[in-house]
């Protein structure tokens, strides 16, 4: 049995796992997938409906990208993107939470943006401060290390920078100019292939 990885592209979600993948240089089949008119087949493999779901080559089905990308830690180990040690380990899936609260962020500032004429500025001027105190919170921890948690890529920054990289993507690159250390940061993790071989395209 093959690894399957269904996906969309644009998705800051499965850009996680993706960059995890190449990592890991582990083989997988990426399978497009219609969110919108969403197959019998993948909601037979994930009743809830959303993306990024990984089929892995022993049969083991798993939804909810960050759970994906500690599965793919703990079963292929090489590289490790989560510290060995517990209080790390922890202070690690705390940072991750962050970024995947910037990511939810990002998303719904999307999509209300998209309502148009119908999108209430409250309500989007509410996700832009949430957006803009998490980056705050990133930027302050690069004047103490290289990476977000420390001075190793981790799941942390495999996270913020998927959710950036949205941010990016939807909203332009202006942000960078107020959070010079993480600017740096973002550019210099782009010279890596498996960032350069995810960015989501417009």
């Amino acid at each position: 049995m093959s690894r399957k990885l269904y996906y969309t592209s644009r998705s800051p979600y499965a850009r996680k796992v993706r960059i995890v993948l190449a990592e890991k240089q582990l083989p997988c089949e990426m399978i497009e997938t219609d969110i919108k008119q969403k197959s019998p087949e993948f909601l037979q493999l994930n009743p809830i409906g959303k993306i990024p779901v990984l089929v892995d080559d022993n049969g083991l089905i798993f939804w909810d990208s960050t759970l994906i990308v500690e599965y793919l830690d703990d079963s292929y180990p090489t590289p490790s993107f989560y510290p060995s040690g517990r209080s790390e380990r922890l202070r690690c899936r705390q940072g991750e939470e962050l970024a995947d609260t910037l990511i939810d962020e990002v998303v719904a500032l999307w999509y209300e943006t998209r309502k148009g004429g119908d999108a209430n500025p409250q309500v989007q001027a509410l996700h832009q401060g949430n957006i803009d105190r998490l980056i705050a919170v990133f930027e302050q921890q690069l004047g103490t290390t290289s990476h977000l948690l420390s001075d190793q890529i981790t799941a942390v920054d495999i996270a913020a920078i998927s959710g950036l990289g949205y941010y990016s993507l939807r909203f332009g690159k202006d942000w960078q100019s107020s959070y010079p250390r993480l600017a740096q940061w973002f550019d210099q993790l782009h010279q890596r292939p498996s960032l350069q071989d995810t960015i989501p395209k417009a």
